[in-house]
């Protein structure tokens, strides 16, 4: 297969592996992945339709269906949102990475139609199914949900790289039931505000995010461009304070370069639709700049939350001649490999690649994939740890299911779910270090059930003792990355470091 054609089209269940990414035209997971089924085939191309209904004789359905009829108002959609229900719990059965609990699902379904407001009876039908949805889905991975109509609509736009909003991506912290930034999306409205990986939203206008649920705090957040909203933020060690940002269209720059000195910096921020070809386009402009006098390259992967599974592979294949890149496992223990093809865009540079606690999914792909194959050396913190891939399926109306189906592990065979990918070099105390949990602190987060991480860092030095770099002069970081690609080895930029001992 080649990496740099599109999985599937957005018509059919899309390949993509992320971080939660919320954008405030749309709740939606850029993090998808493959469908599960019974066969490697059924794996990657779609998901039937025909599922058996045999659940809907059981005891513990029954029970649903009773609470279900007795809140929905019989306003001609009863029976098809009631089928619209059984379709998508059947494909939770079948199709999530784990098997999975039927009396659990349907009680948390019961349990999201009784919290809602409104008289029982009189509530629209496609209400009652939505909230059944959402509470059953709530109750999985952090990454698994409902997406109604107009969710899913946006969810296709978001990865094309163009949507109004603040420019920030979060999740929902449910045990403080609050809004957790993850990372404010460079040159973005809540980047030049300020905004930090780690703060939480706890007010919007004034009114508190507990009560609101996720789907209600991101209708509160968006907007119109060029119309203001006030957040309160809770910030460790600063208290809580308010700020005011101005919406606006959020146009993603999936790469950026820069050049230092004779040391090309090329920056991958997300891994949307178009990031394979502007890496390309990155490589041909540092060459020109430096007359291709280069020395080495600096990947610079960090608070980059994930995105297109296919885009991972895509640069990772941009560095690597040949073997596999990762691969793609089931619950029924079906494979899907992704390998490279000839020709490394960079003539063989010595690379370095840069992460840190806000680089997730795609990004810890193509980090692990480099590092397995010692096409690079990995510098700064241990990423987040999302190993797991979701599929966006339709369902037979105009809603779909964003569903946790597999897990991806790199070419050594071990997974970073919960784990994350360990660097080489471990850069303490970088500015740059996003001080936000990590997959395994989320509620619900997965068990990968098998060995992961596996590889520790070599070598643990102080930013301190590294020279600045960067746009700023103040990435510590990036520069002893450039450092390392001119001392000629990695040796040799230890005995520079002072460094002699392996910790």
């Amino acid at each position: 297969m080649n990496a740099n054609r599109p999985i599937w089209p957005f018509t059919r269940p899309v390949i993509l592996a992320t971080l939660v990414i919320i954008s405030f035209v749309a709740l939606s997971n850029s993090l998808v992945g493959c469908s599960s089924g019974r066969s490697v085939a059924r794996v990657f191309t779609s998901i039937d339709v025909g599922f058996s209904r045999a659940h809907e004789k059981s005891a513990d359905f029954q029970r649903f269906r009773d609470v279900y009829n007795e809140y929905a108002s019989d306003d001609g959609g009863r029976t098809q949102q009631l089928k619209h229900f059984s379709d998508a719990f059947n494909r939770i059965r079948t199709d999530y990475v784990h098997q999975t609990d039927d009396q659990k699902l349907l009680t948390a379904a019961i349990t999201g139609i009784q919290n809602m407001q409104g008289h029982p009876g009189a509530l629209p039908s496609a209400s009652v199914a939505e909230a059944a949805l959402d509470s059953m889905t709530g109750t999985l991975d952090p990454h698994s949900s409902y997406l109604n109509p107009e969710e899913f609509k946006e969810s296709q736009v978001v990865t094309s790289g163009e949507f109004g909003g603040l420019g920030i991506e979060i999740n929902m912290d449910r045990e403080l039931k609050l809004i957790r930034i993850i990372a404010p999306i460079a040159d973005t409205p809540a980047y030049r505000a300020g905004l930090k990986a780690g703060d939480l939203i706890t007010h919007v206008d004034g009114d508190p995010i507990r009560g609101m649920g996720l789907r209600g705090a991101v209708r509160r957040l968006r907007g119109k461009k060029g119309t203001d909203v006030q957040l309160s933020i809770q910030r460790e060690g600063n208290g809580t304070f308010d700020v005011v940002i101005t919406r606006a269209i959020i146009q993603i720059q999936p790469v950026k370069w820069r050049v230092e000195g004779d040391v090309g910096v090329v920056r991958v921020t997300h891994f949307i639709s178009s990031s394979d070809h502007a890496l390309e386009r990155a490589l041909q402009e540092i060459r020109s700049r430096t007359n291709n006098r280069v020395r080495g390259l600096v990947l610079d992967l960090r608070n980059n939350p994930g995105g297109l599974l296919n885009q991972s592979v895509a640069v990772a294949d941009a560095f690597l001649e040949q073997g596999e890149i990762v691969s793609v496992r089931n619950r029924a223990g079906d494979t899907r490999g992704f390998s490279a093809n000839r020709g490394d865009l960079s003539g063989g540079l010595p690379m370095v690649v840069l992460i840190n606690r806000g680089s997730a999914s795609a990004s810890e792909i193509v980090a692990g994939a480099l590092q397995d194959h010692r096409r690079a050396i990995v510098m700064g913190a241990q990423s987040f740890g999302k190993g797991s891939v979701q599929t966006i399926a339709p369902l037979d109306w105009d809603g779909a299911l964003r569903l946790t189906t597999a897990l991806y592990y790199l070419p050594s065979g071990r997974t970073i779910q919960g784990a994350g990918v360990s660097p080489d070099i471990h850069i303490m105390g970088g500015s740059a270090n996003a001080k936000t949990g990590r997959e395994s602190d989320l509620p619900n987060a997965l068990n990968a059930r098998t060995k992961g991480g596996g590889k520790q860092a070599r070598h643990h030095l102080p930013a301190k003792n590294c020279p600045a770099a960067g746009k700023d002069a103040k990435d510590k970081v990036l520069g002893c990355a450039v450092m390392l690609l001119r001392s000629g080895s990695e040796a040799n930029f230890l005995a520079l470091m002072g460094e002699q001992k392996r910790l």
